[in-house]
């Protein structure tokens, strides 16, 4: 049986210091220790991406790092994104009217600000490539990737 650990990482600028197993995802930190509940848990497998979280600045799927492993890192969310929903990618996901059902796209959104982080002017192939590891089960890939041009062209 294991013991909890108390590790300390920095979640969308604010420190915090966490008590839990060694093996708890950083999923479950988030939503059931600090209830920042814009993660999504879609397989916890790492095979959707609706959990996508930026660990360090690089797009991670939160089911798979475990708390172990996250001392001193830093930790952004949907949340952290833009307390306001002000982020170009908000404002364009609303007005190209992606979301359905809605369930991926803050893992949807975080990995487009990723790339978009990387790449200011993506090309339509450079999106479909790095957002292919996202799945949309309502099916809204072409408005994804026309969200993802209008804030690259909107900014």
């Amino acid at each position: 049986m294991s013991q909890m650990i108390t590790t300390t990482l920095t979640v969308n600028g604010q420190h915090h210091s966490v008590t839990a197993l060694p093996d708890t995802p950083l999923l479950w930190v988030l939503r059931e220790h600090l209830k920042l509940t814009g993660t999504k848990y879609g397989c916890g497998v790492g095979q959707c991406g609706a959990c996508t979280v930026h660990i360090d600045g690089r797009p991670n799927y939160a089911c798979l790092n475990p708390i172990k492993d996250l001392g001193g890192r830093s930790v952004t969310t949907i949340e952290g994104l833009s307390h306001n929903s002000s982020h170009p990618l908000q404002k364009a996901w609303l007005a190209e009217q992606v979301p359905q059902c809605g369930y991926c796209q803050s893992g949807q959104i975080m990995r487009a600000a990723a790339l978009l982080n990387d790449n200011p002017r993506p090309t339509r192939q450079e999106i479909v490539d790095h957002m292919s590891t996202n799945i949309c089960r309502c099916g809204t890939y072409v408005r994804i990737a026309r969200a993802i041009e209008r804030a690259a062209r909107e900014g």
